[in-house]
C-alpha cells in the first residue's frame, strides 16, 4: 500500500507543479488554492509512504515522478519543446523510478 500511497504523491506533485504557472505567481484565488490543495495531499501520502519505504528510495520516487510528470505535462499543456534529447532524459529519470521499485526490498 506504500507504493500506491507514493505514487498518487508523485501525481499529486504533478498537479502542483504544473498548477503553479497558472497561479500567475500566486495572485489568482483559484489556482492558488489548488496547488496550496495538492502541495498538501501530495506531502501528506509522501510521508505515509515513508512509514515503511525507505526515504532516500521514497523521495527519489516522489520526485521522479514529479518530474518527469511535470516536464511531460509541459510538453502538453505548455508547448514547451519537445526535443529528443529532452525526451530521451524524461525516459533516463522514468526508468530510474522503475528501477527504484524492482530493486527495493
Amino acid at each position: 500500500m506504500a507504493w500506491t500511497y507514493l505514487v498518487i504523491a508523485g501525481l499529486f506533485e504533478i498537479a502542483w507543479a504544473v498548477g503553479l504557472k497558472y497561479t500567475e505567481g500566486f495572485t489568482r484565488l483559484w489556482p492558488s488554492l489548488g496547488v496550496i490543495t495538492a502541495t498538501v495531499i501530495s506531502l501528506y501520502l509522501l510521508s505515509v509512504s515513508l512509514r515503511t519505504i525507505p526515504v532516500g528510495t521514497g523521495y527519489a520516487v516522489w520526485t521522479g515522478i514529479g518530474a518527469a510528470g511535470t516536464a511531460g505535462l509541459g510538453m502538453i499543456l505548455l508547448d514547451e519543446p519537445r526535443d529528443v534529447a529532452r525526451i530521451v532524459c524524461i525516459a533516463l529519470i522514468i526508468s530510474g523510478v522503475v528501477g527504484l521499485r524492482v530493486f527495493s526490498r
